[in-house]
């Protein structure tokens, strides 16, 4: 850690100026869902629809129901979000390992971008998958956004398979991790 604001020894509590916590019913679907438009608004605009970047209030909530939501914070300014669930419940044929965990709705604002925010929310659903029972994350994104698998890659998310979403335009790459590498089952 470099004590910059953003960073937490744990990942759940607040650091300086941007504070992390779960969503409560006292906070705004209605922010929440405007956050994720902004932060999914640069894939639309290069032709890739995330459901995110449309997603109603109601589709916001049935979401946030499947898993636990959480914020980050700066002041009262929503500028980052990420959803947590383990085990995650797949469509059949769905190619993640059973019993993995997996997070959706990762977003930053993009006034935040490049400020260590999407590697603290990142941490933060691998430690709270780990911590909900699994030994494993699968997530999924666009094949076509090179810099953002790139971006798991770099922090140890394997491809194991595609998967093409209806609420989407694209075919997505499943990406899985190993949370306890070098583990050995007993």
């Amino acid at each position: 850690m470099d004590g910059s604001p953003l960073d937490s020894a744990s990942g759940l509590a607040s650091s300086g100026m941007v504070v992390v916590r779960q969503f409560d019913e006292g906070d705004s679907a209605v922010r929440l869902t405007h956050l994720l438009h902004r932060a999914y608004s640069a894939h639309a605009a290069e032709g890739r629809t995330f459901f995110a970047s449309y997603q109603s209030v109601e589709d916001t909530l049935h979401r946030l129901a499947r898993g636990e939501c959480w914020i980050a914070l700066r002041g009262g300014t929503l500028v980052g979000t990420v959803t947590v669930t383990a085990p995650y419940r797949v469509p059949e044929g769905y190619p993640a390992p059973a019993g993995a965990g997996a997070f959706w709705q990762l977003a930053v604002d993009p006034e935040y971008r490049e400020s260590g925010l999407g590697q603290r929310l990142l941490t933060l659903a691998e430690e709270r998958i780990s911590a909900l029972g699994s030994a494993q994350v699968a997530i999924d994104t666009s094949a076509e956004a090179v810099e953002l698998v790139g971006w798991y890659r770099r922090r140890g998310y394997e491809p194991v398979g595609s998967w093409r979403w209806g609420v989407t335009n694209y075919e997505s790459v499943v990406l899985v991790k190993d949370l306890a590498p070098g583990r050995r089952e007993r």
